[in-house]
This record gives structure tokens, sequence and C-alpha cells, in this order.
């Protein structure tokens, strides 16, 4: 098909509308469209109480733990929320398992607790030393950021421990991807990444205190939040560093959602933001 000029730029302005990273190639242009991402002015979710953890279930029902109040908030795909457990001592990392399992690091407490969709709660993981960030490994192994003991710890659906990172400098967050790498956010020592024998190796050092928040950009590449600082990078494995939105106050948790979207909780405003990726 003939691609006239005229036809070329209204592909290329609506391509520019969409919400994903795009590579266009045609016989008009050979441009790399290049993906920014962009913060909505407005937070999707305010009231929140000191978040941290977040993660998604099955029905894209999103829950975030509040550290301020001891709570997790349930936060329907319909907009209705909800208080979904309660009496929680400093709740941080929070993840999802299977029959979407709530399970949720208590930072005071030390242990990790399971709560099933009916509101009962299990003890996990007992005798932690101050956990922060949860995530899931692809073989169904819960990570668990193990703060005081510089450790990161891997639990089995059991909650058998095993320790598959240590050396590091007071880790609140970690996330693997799928070729194995294990990237890892250290509130006092930058970003790391682990190597299969458990030793840690700096990306980058320039980060003011990283949060736990920590999502998966590539294969090779995370962002994390600067609880210290006011931005949300993106970390490669060769030590690369690339601020994604600047402005924020005290950025602590990050997710990254089904439709690939970031949300992002700060403890200055106490709410939820969204940052859309699009291509300019």
């Amino acid at each position: 098909m003939l691609v006239t000029k005229r036809n070329a730029m209204l592909t290329m302005a609506k391509l520019a509308a969409l919400p994903f990273a795009l590579q266009v190639t045609a016989q008009a242009w050979t441009k790399t469209v290049t993906p920014v991402w962009v913060m909505d002015k407005q937070p999707l979710l305010t009231g929140l109480h000191a978040p941290v953890g977040m993660a998604f279930d099955s029905q894209q029902n999103l829950y975030i733990a509040n550290w301020g109040n001891g709570t997790i908030t349930r936060w329907f795909a319909n907009g209705k929320r909800e208080v979904f457990a309660s009496d929680l001592h400093g709740p941080s990392g929070l993840a999802l398992g299977a029959n979407d399992d709530v399970f949720v690091a208590s930072y005071a407490d030390d242990v990790v607790w399971r709560i099933k969709q009916n509101g009962k709660r299990t003890l996990f993981v007992d005798k932690l030393a101050t956990p922060a960030g949860l995530s899931f490994e692809v073989n169904g192994n819960l990570l668990i950021a193990n703060r005081r003991t510089n450790q990161i710890l891997s639990a089995n659906r059991d909650g058998k421990i095993s320790v598959v990172a240590h050396d590091l400098h007071t880790p609140v967050g970690s996330v693997r991807a799928k070729n194995g790498q294990l990237f890892v956010a250290n509130i006092d020592g930058g970003i790391s990444v682990v190597d299969a024998q458990g030793q840690p190796r700096s990306l980058t050092n320039t980060l003011h205190r990283p949060g736990p928040g920590i999502a998966l950009a590539a294969e090779d590449a995370v962002y994390v939040v600067d609880y210290g600082g006011t931005c949300v990078y993106r970390v490669s494995l060769a030590g690369e560093v690339e601020t994604i939105v600047d402005g924020l106050s005290s950025p602590v948790g990050l997710l990254r959602a089904p439709n690939g979207d970031l949300l992002l909780t700060t403890w200055g405003e106490n709410s939820l933001f969204r940052l859309r990726q699009i291509s300019l």
C-alpha cells in the first residue's frame, strides 16, 4: 500500500496518543518512537495513611498496606474502597499469592501474615528482623527483604525460609526477573543486583534513600523510588540511572499494573498516583 505524506502524519499522530511504547517503521519514515512517562495531575486515591506495599488480585482489585494506621485498603475495580484488614503493626510489604491470599509484612512484629479473602489471618513466617518489601518469584516463593539482617529471604509455600542474598545494606525491597536476576533496593546503600551465590553487586549509590518500591522495567532494569528524594528512577544492570519522574513528596510504594502503568504511593500526600507511558 502506498503511504502518502498526509497519511503518514495522521498515523504518527494516532500512535503518539497511545499509552504504550511503540517502535514504528514504514516506507515514509524510520524514526524510533521514544517512550516517556507522564504522571496524572490528580491522584487516583487520597486519604491513605503512610502507604507502602501494593498488589492486585485476580479481579483487578488493588490492595494497599497503610503503615500509618495498621490497615490494608482494598480498592475495587469499580472505584469503591473498604478496609480489608486492620489491627496490623507497621504493615509494609504486601503481595498476593494463590487464591488471592494476601501476604503482608509486619515491620514492628517481625512476622509475615497470610490473610484469606474471608479475612481469616494466620501466621506465615515469624522470627524475622524488620521485614519490609515482599514480592513473589515465578516459582511461587515469597521474597522477603529482611532489613536488620541485611538479607533477602525466600519462603516456600509452607513458610520454610532460605537465604537467597546476604551482605546487603539495609534491604527494603527486592524483585527477581524471569532470567534469574535479583534486584534489591537498600535504604542506606543504593540499588544492588545479586549473583547466583547470593553475593550483591552495587549498581548505583546515587539515590538518597531508596524505598521499598521496586518494579521490573525489563529483564535487565528496574524502576525504583527514592524515599529520601523526590524521584522515581530507572536503573539498569550497567548502572545507568534515568529519572522517570521528579517533584514527588516522599515516594515509597511502586507497582507495575497489569496494563503496564506504574502506580506510586507518596507519604507527603498520603495518596496513590498513576504514571502512564506514552510515545513521542
